[in-house]
């Protein structure tokens, strides 16, 4: 989790994602004993200003102190920035780098990239976002985002029962895997399928929250009588709020999302959103970091999809549906 992404740019836009390339020399730490002197791994995410990826940037950074291996880091300028990816890869394969740990922001347009890599021997690990395929990278550490979607789907079911409803969908944008495995994860917990006549409006908003408030005000438009919104994250879920109450509508809508950002968690303690699934961008990174240095030294290559959890949180647990409170999603948030 795309169609109209700006083409590779001139050499202006390759220069500005080297200059965004940074090189942390991690110190070593006793983890490695030293043995990690001369191993260096890289990290690219989508943006450098997502608390996810900030998170996810700390918890490489920590692992690779840990561990005694040195760190490059690179990230997009906005979701959906192939450019600063590639160039970023290219600069990394060139600096020797053992492993390389990426967030795709394009999922079919990063692979020729990620092939290069692997050509050179570089062990390429996927985080959160699987590419497309997914056996392009050697590896992928991520929530499993079908059940995240699910959960939240099965949590809006089991509150609304069989009472009508009319659903909003503010999905990430078209053709994105993490966008799609959550949507249809949200279809399935509910139990219909797309083109059911209970969806009412869909949007693609970027997972932002300008975008998700104008999208929300769109389906409004549409469908005044809109009553439950699936939100592709939190930020949409905050902006769909917004819309929603300068409707009025915040007391006869429920929104459901996915992410478990401590802004999302304060939301549902607040009452903004019903129900998260709380994903873990720390852990992802830390997993992912621990594995490459484990090749490096003489160990086995990951390989296949490492799933690195996900819980439901809710402040109105529902009978039969395991979740974990409020307090746990604050004392497990990132952001």
């Amino acid at each position: 989790m795309k169609r109209g992404f700006p083409a590779p740019g001139p050499v202006s836009r390759s220069l500005t994602a080297l200059v965004a390339l940074t090189l942390v020399a991690a110190g070593c730490g006793s983890g490695a004993k030293g043995s990690g002197k001369d191993i260096t791994i890289g990290l690219i995410t989508k943006t450098d200003t997502n608390p996810f990826f900030v998170k996810m940037k700390e918890g490489a950074e920590k692992e690779a102190k840990a561990k005694g291996v040195k760190l490059m880091t690179a990230a997009g300028k906005f979701d959906g920035d192939n450019a600063s990816q590639v160039t970023a890869m290219e600069n990394m394969i060139a600096a020797g780098v053992k492993g390389i740990l990426i967030v795709p922001s394009d999922t079919k347009a990063i692979v020729p990239s990620l092939a290069k890599a692997r050509a050179k021997k570089i062990d390429v690990i996927a985080l959160d976002t699987p590419p497309d395929p997914q056996s392009s990278a050697d590896a992928l550490f991520a929530t499993n985002n079908l059940t995240a979607g699910t959960l939240i789907g099965k949590y809006a079911k089991s509150v609304e029962g069989t009472k009508p409803v009319k659903i909003a969908m503010l999905d990430l944008n078209p053709g994105i895997t993490v966008g799609v495995l959550r949507h249809n994860g949200f279809l399935q917990g509910y139990g219909i399928k797309d083109g059911d006549p209970s969806i009412v409006c869909t949007q693609y908003t970027a997972g932002d929250q300008a975008k998700s408030q104008t999208a929300m005000e769109n389906c409004l438009q549409k469908d005044p009588g809109i009553n439950l919104v699936y939100t592709i994250n939190e930020p949409a879920a905050l902006g769909a709020y917004t819309a929603l109450k300068a409707a009025g509508r915040t007391g006869s809508t429920m929104i459901v999302s996915i992410d478990g950002g401590c802004a999302g968690v304060r939301a549902v303690q607040a009452g903004q959103i019903a129900a998260t699934a709380q994903q873990y961008p720390l852990k992802m990174a830390a997993q992912g970091v621990d594995s490459i240095v484990a090749w490096a030294q003489g160990g086995k290559k990951a390989s296949g999809y490492t799933d690195t959890g996900v819980n439901l949180i809710t402040a109105k647990p529902q009978a039969g549906l395991e979740s974990k409170d409020v307090g746990f999603g604050l004392a497990n948030c990132w952001g």
